[in-house]
């Protein structure tokens, strides 16, 4: 569980404190002088035990990281207690106590990397004088006492299952909803459309994907557009699409007579490229969709189009996914790079959420490439779109060299053709390209992903990576071993 706490002031300033700072206290009070009395000695004593081990630490150069605010200090503590010892914990806990510390946040995790000790993080307010030496008398009860500022960042899902969670529904083009949807005028149109949505609804990972009796009418729908579309592919789809597209044909029930399944495809892209299909029933939040893609999990619909407007749809319907995007997640280097970009988006700000969301618009949906001399289309948004397809390669639109943080900063338009495309030189060039732009995404930790476990590994301690990079070492040596035998 990430560690965050609830926001403070915006009139603050950052500051370092290394030396105890003082202050005069007086407590007074007629009744039960017994117990004050006691208070105060353990007090003063505990001030005095902490002043001692904060002009230690001052000496050696430690430094605590706070915030100031009108004379009040906002710190973030971190420690670990044994979780067998557990008089420790009331005993901490005495200290914040003790300074008259409120308290704006605790919250605890099994520690990294001891078994049976617990981590805590406390975000806590006190007198800006007693910064030191509260600190100090946390460290004479606690190990691996830190401070830091606060960091703030957004829940992620850490295992595949954790998708279950991921199912942010944006209603922009709801036919239930928006009167300027095709089918909102259609009650049977709306009806099937609910139908096929309970099933991503009640989907669950693990579960095989229910398969879907399409209609005449839809089935119809996909017909037109799929003929249509075929005839352009072999000029102006790219090599990676035309490939993986006759295997879908070959394997997957790829033709004008009937809409392939879901299950079936997604067995298709677990053997080709890992990727695997996830039934969802309208268009996602952009959090949601990215985190999906970290875990090589693409959201696909099942619902298709309405009939009246067969070659175009206002949402994401499974016409689009199965001709526009699932070809190309069966090319390993493009699932790489889809990956990639799910991978970066795993906590990130809304800023950098936003810049993501407009480079997959630019690769993923609407991206160009070069090859053998020629422009190709490699998008979904492209492949799915005669009109756009043969927009995107026409003299009408600009097209400019594939470069990550223009194009994630570049304007785009999602009622009408592109005005602006970018072209990559390969896929594998734009994942370099991409693998420095990432390095400008700014979070507190970085991820890994387990292909073992299908779970994203934290790196925020020097001992996750060093296990990395142990088995990083031992990926080499079969490498380099087999290169040996080879030679």
């Amino acid at each position: 569980m990430p560690l965050s706490s609830s926001s403070t002031s915006s009139s603050k300033s950052v500051r370092r404190a290394g030396s105890e700072l003082e202050r005069s206290d007086s407590i007074t009070s007629q009744r039960f002088p017994g117990r004050r009395r006691s208070l105060i000695d353990d007090a003063r004593k505990e001030r005095e035990a902490a002043a001692a081990v904060a002009a230690v630490a001052a000496e050696a150069g430690e430094q605590i990281v706070f915030e100031e605010d009108d004379g009040r200090a906002l710190v973030n503590l971190f420690f670990t207690l044994d979780s067998d010892k557990t008089h420790l914990l009331s005993r901490t806990l005495k200290v914040f106590e003790t300074f008259e510390a409120k308290i704006h946040h605790l919250e605890t995790r099994k520690a990294k990397d001891e078994a049976q000790s617990l981590e805590y993080f406390v975000r806590c307010e006190a007198p800006l004088s007693d910064v030191a030496t509260l600190v100090a008398s946390v460290k004479r009860n606690a190990q691996r006492v830190k401070t830091s500022q606060e960091v703030k960042f957004h829940w992620f899902p850490k295992k595949i299952s954790d998708l279950d969670k991921c199912h942010h529904l944006i209603t922009k083009y709801n036919p239930d909803l928006d009167p300027e949807h095709p089918g909102f005028t259609d009650p049977v149109y709306r009806e099937r459309r609910q139908i096929v949505a309970d099933i991503a609804f009640g989907y669950r990972h693990g579960d095989s994907i229910p398969r879907v009796k399409y209609t005449e009418s839809e089935i119809a729908t996909w017909r037109e557009v799929y003929l249509t579309l075929r005839d352009l592919y072999s000029s102006h789809a790219c090599s990676e699409y035309l490939d993986s597209f006759r295997l879908l044909e070959k394997h997957c029930g790829y033709g004008p007579d009937s809409v392939p399944q879901l299950e079936d495809i997604s067995r298709f892209l677990k053997e080709r490229s890992g990727f695997m299909l996830r039934p969802v029933a309208g268009l996602l939040s952009a959090r949601d969709f990215l985190a999906s893609l970290a875990f090589r999990v693409f959201q696909c619909t099942q619902y298709i189009r309405h009939g009246s407007s067969p070659m175009h749809s206002p949402e994401p319907d499974c016409i689009h996914e199965l001709l526009g995007h699932v070809p190309m997640l069966a090319d390993r280097t493009f699932a790489q790079f889809s990956q990639n970009l799910g991978l970066a988006s795993l906590g990130a700000s809304e800023e950098d959420i936003e810049k993501l969301s407009t480079l997959y618009w630019f690769t993923v949906e609407y991206g160009l490439c070069k090859q053998n001399g020629e422009v190709r289309a490699y998008g979904a948004g492209l492949l799915s779109s005669y009109g756009e397809l043969l927009h995107s390669l026409s003299d009408e639109p600009e097209i400019r060299e594939f470069q990550p943080e223009a194009a994630a900063a570049q304007p785009y338009q999602d009622q009408t053709y592109q005005p602006v495309y970018f072209v990559s030189e390969s896929f594998a060039d734009a994942k370099e390209k991409f693998r420095t732009f990432m390095a400008g995404i700014r979070r507190p930790f970085s991820i890994k992903f387990d292909p073992y476990t299908c779970s994203v590994e934290v790196l925020d301690d020097p001992g996750k990576i060093q296990g990395g990079l142990e088995k990083l070492k031992d990926e080499l040596k079969t490498l380099s071993d087999a290169l040996a035998v080879l030679s």
